[in-house]
């Protein structure tokens, strides 16, 4: 729900409310009943929730490329196996 701006024509009076969307304005003074008109307000700030945002979720499409041949470079070594590490065997290898 937004805050909205009012001010009083009669007596200069300047207050916020804070009202639906749906709400109609408010048209008399709380101090003076008077006639009251909205002002233009600046909105308000934005309001992020959750885990945050962070410099690298958009990054530039150069950054991205470089990011991509770096990885392709990284993946020429062939992969092992975790088991064929820990027996020192290939798999491919046959029971004698």
């Amino acid at each position: 729900m937004p805050t909205y701006e009012y001010e009083c024509t009669s007596c200069n009076y300047k207050f916020e409310q804070f009202q639906s969307i749906k709400d109609k304005p408010l048209k008399k003074c709380p101090k003076c009943s008077g006639k009251l008109k909205r002002l233009v307000g600046s909105g308000a700030g934005i309001i992020f929730k959750g885990s945050g945002f962070y410099q690298t979720d958009y990054r530039s499409p150069s950054y991205k490329e470089a990011e991509k041949k770096e990885k392709t470079a990284g993946t020429t070594e062939p992969k092992t196996d975790s088991k064929q590490k820990a027996d020192g065997k290939n798999s491919t290898d046959k029971k004698q």
